[in-house]
């Protein structure tokens, strides 16, 4: 069994790899390295976590690389978790959302149709779920109401993974994961931001003044998710199936902040802003049907999972970074 993970030097991807090398599974990864955010911190990451990956520099755009890396690899799985992520980026940078998010994901597809891969596990995302949504979030509700580009490319990527499993028998399996948190996770999200900017004394900016709630997934529970989902193909007709990923248990957000300050020492500057375009105000997973497939059942509180992720900024950026 060789599994391809793509997006392997990203936060999910970095710890999948780490696991399946522990494993003793052979995994190659694949990885543009671009500049979302900080390189460094990425090549930092795998050097870290998952030093003896084979990690490629490829871009999912890239057809003739990829189909190349196909033909030399042979993988029989494939976990597809790159993707161009973040909500408020893709009202600045449409188009980078639809190269990696629609485009890549065609040439993903095309390849695992022809080249007789077994299994393809990808990425979606809670914020397919959009206006449609009401708490908790069941994988039977509408997700035609999206509310940012980057979640219609996500829900459009569930639809074509349906259409291939239809046309061809690919078996896919599709995960909504619910913010995914951690120690080397994306500095352009919450967690990170806010202790980062705890530690070095600087403001944060609070939106819809505080009133949020999300569903934070650590990421040791998201990772399990992932390697549980990859040995239950599914047998349906269409083989396609779409599982959320999530703690169950939204925090609210003031409650998320506190946290933080207690594991930093230090006081939160919170400056209270209206909503931003694209958010939610709430995410809440129904995880029933990722537990009856394959035994999900996420163990981490916040009150354990954040203030690892402080400790890991602090000796990581330092207090003032």
């Amino acid at each position: 069994m060789t599994i391809l993970v793509t997006g392997a030097a990203g936060f999910i991807g970095a710890y999948v790899c780490r696991q399946l090398q522990e494993l003793g599974v052979r995994a190659v990864g694949l990885d543009n390295f671009n500049s979302y955010y900080d390189p460094q911190l990425k090549r930092d990451r795998i050097a870290a976590l998952c030093p003896d990956t084979n990690i490629r520099t490829l871009d999912l755009t890239d057809r003739d690389g990829l189909a190349a890396l196909f033909d030399e690899v042979k993988p029989t799985r494939v976990i597809h978790l790159a993707a161009q992520a973040g909500v408020r980026y893709s009202l600045e940078n449409p188009h980078a959302y639809v190269d990696s998010n629609v485009v890549g994901f065609v040439n993903l597809l095309e390849l695992c149709r022809h080249r007789g891969v077994q299994h393809l596990v990808y990425a979606s995302s809670s914020s397919v779920y959009g206006d449609s949504a009401k708490p908790p979030f069941s994988e039977d509700q509408r997700i035609d109401r999206p509310r940012s580009l980057y979640a219609a490319t996500k829900a459009a990527n569930e639809l074509m993974a349906h259409t291939y499993a239809h046309l061809y028998g690919l078996r896919a399996t599709g995960l909504r994961f619910f913010t995914v948190y951690g120690a080397w996770g994306r500095p352009d999200m919450a967690p990170l931001l806010f202790s980062r900017a705890v530690l070095a004394g600087r403001p944060i900016d609070v939106f819809n003044h505080g009133k949020m709630r999300r569903d934070f997934t650590y990421i040791d529970d998201i990772v399990a998710g992932v390697l549980g989902a990859l040995k239950h193909p599914p047998q349906d007709d269409p083989p396609h199936r779409v599982f959320n990923l999530g703690n169950h248990t939204p925090v609210e957000l003031e409650r998320f902040i506190a946290v933080i300050e207690q594991a930093a020492g230090k006081p939160a500057e919170k400056v209270y802003k209206p909503m931003q375009p694209g958010d939610m105000v709430e995410t809440m997973a129904d995880t029933a049907r990722a537990k009856a497939a394959f035994g999900f059942e996420p163990v981490t509180p916040i009150d354990i999972g954040l203030p690892r992720v402080v400790a890991w900024c602090r000796d990581y950026f330092g207090d003032n970074a």
